[in-house]
């Protein structure tokens, strides 16, 4: 097995010494990356490629090596090559036909040969003999030197030939660790994973911080495409996954601050939260994923206002993406799955939310908020090893899911924002129905009558799930979700 890599060419055109470090870098990264797979593998750089040898790596071991060079940032592309010794016309030609003559059926082609050395041919003459024999050898449509359908490349160097048996396109982008750390505000959707996918890219090592506000569902939720994202992009550096507990930073906002504010605030709020959490990493930026416009707290203004909350540069690299665009990106880089099915924290966002927030007004609504509580939940952050968390995510936290509420012992608990709850109010003839918002629950619950079975109701049935979740991990095996319609998939 042997591989060449090429680096990514905005690394090519850097100063030497920093050209030397990142190519170093990505070696590095790679003899990581590769030391488990079992087999010896050296990993040796020059001035503009890597290469990858294991004489001797059976198909397996290949295949794998490919998965590894195919999702490792800093690479424009890789080919995986035969050496051969060097020999006539005809020899160079039944080497090439023996790994192109599949791949060339109902297709253009060309051949390009890179020669170093002195030889009794030259460049174009190998090109022309052995594009002649392949042409006449194979099911190929036909020759095309301007725009072929594939190019069939040979190196010659001195005496040894080299065949390019598959070229594969790479992520581009600088090495891991290029770069300094940044820490990423995760939420588990389409756009908190893309932009923390786009930094990796970028060779800036993204740790992750997410702000708990639907209990231990949810959490398991982020961590599991945390933890997808980091050991398929990033797994050459460990990071950290941080969680802050922000269920009474929510339940505070949204007793003390006008409705209309609450979504900027709560974004303030985690802005503080993870700048304390990045110096304490020393980490120097943070990174989230808004896009302007797609919501209310994103205009310009609202996004002003609220990196007003923090001295730390605010990274947002999807700030000029339409939503297609980052779906797109999603279902490319495998976190699709995981963002349409991440629960939707309803009833956060404010019901008439501002769109041209004050900075004056924020800082009077914020008066109203007792800070301690923010502290508090900055204090009692939790922050593992990404690679520590994998065991989190084989918890079960099912509840059962009644569509129609029958049994004389159930009562259904009505868990939305007291203002949602009063534009919609639920109607179950002849059935119990208590009030509790979803920010009081987990302190009201260990109240209620444990004889009978209670039924979370959100609009919908996302937060409830969630909820219900929580409250069965915490030891409540009286607890269900009422559904009545079936669950919508969306994105936090």
């Amino acid at each position: 097995m042997h591989f060449i890599v090429k680096v990514f060419p905005e690394i090519i055109i850097k100063s030497p010494p920093v050209r030397k470090r990142f190519i170093k870098q990505l070696r590095d990264n790679l003899r990581r990356l590769l030391a488990d797979l079992g087999v010896d593998i050296d990993v040796q750089r020059d001035w503009e490629k890597i290469e990858v040898v294991a004489p001797g790596a059976d198909a397996s071991v290949t295949a794998q090596v490919a998965e590894v060079l195919a999702h490792t940032p800093g690479i424009a592309n890789f080919s995986l090559i035969q050496a051969y010794p060097l020999g006539d016309l005809e020899d160079i030609f039944q080497k090439t036909l023996a790994h192109w003559r599949d791949a060339l059926a109902g297709k253009t082609f060309c051949v390009r040969v890179k020669r170093h050395g002195k030889h009794d041919f030259s460049s174009v003459e190998v090109e022309k003999f052995v594009g002649g024999g392949l042409l006449h050898n194979s099911q190929a449509k036909g020759v095309d030197l301007h725009n072929p359908d594939i190019v069939v490349p040979l190196e010659i160097k001195w005496e040894r030939l080299f065949v390019i048996a598959s070229k594969t396109q790479g992520l581009g982008g600088f090495p891991l660790g290029a770069q300094d750390p940044v820490l990423s505000l995760i939420s588990g959707g389409f756009d908190s994973t893309v932009s923390t996918y786009l930094c990796i890219k970028r060779g800036l090592r993204a740790h992750y911080c997410f702000f708990n506000l639907g209990g231990r569902a949810h959490e398991i939720g982020v961590k599991e495409v945390a933890y997808y994202l980091w050991n398929k992009y990033g797994a050459s550096h460990r990071v950290k996954f941080v969680t802050v507990p922000f269920e009474d930073v929510v339940r505070e906002i949204l007793e003390k601050v006008d409705n209309s504010y609450m979504g900027v605030v709560l974004k303030r709020m985690m802005l503080r939260a993870a700048e304390q959490v990045a110096e304490s990493l020393e980490i120097p930026a943070l990174v989230t994923g808004e896009s302007v416009a797609q919501v209310s707290s994103q205009t310009l203004v609202n996004l002003n206002v609220i990196d007003r909350a923090t001295d730390m540069v605010v990274l947002r690299p999807l700030a000029t993406m339409d939503k297609g665009e980052i779906i797109d990106i999603s279902r490319k880089i495998g976190t699709e799955t995981f963002a349409a099915s991440m629960p939707e924290y309803c009833g956060v966002i404010s019901v008439n939310p501002t769109t041209r927030a004050k900075l004056g007004r924020v800082e009077a609504e914020e008066e109203n908020f007792d800070m301690a509580v923010l502290q508090r939940a900055i204090d009692e952050r939790i922050a593992q090893n990404i690679d520590e968390i994998v065991d989190d995510l084989n918890a079960d936290l099912t509840v059962p899911i009644v569509a129609d509420v029958v049994g004389a012992d159930q009562v259904v608990i009505d868990i939305r924002h007291p203002d949602e709850e009063e534009a919609n109010p639920l109607k179950l003839p002849n059935v119990t129905i208590e009030k509790i918002p979803f920010y009081s629950l987990n302190k009201q619950f260990p109240q209620l009558d444990t004889s009978k079975q209670y039924l979370l109701y959100c609009q919908k049935g996302v937060m409830s799930q969630l909820h219900a979740a929580n409250l069965k991990d915490a030891g409540h095996t009286n607890i269900g979700v009422y559904r009545p319609e079936p669950k919508s998939a969306c994105s936090i």
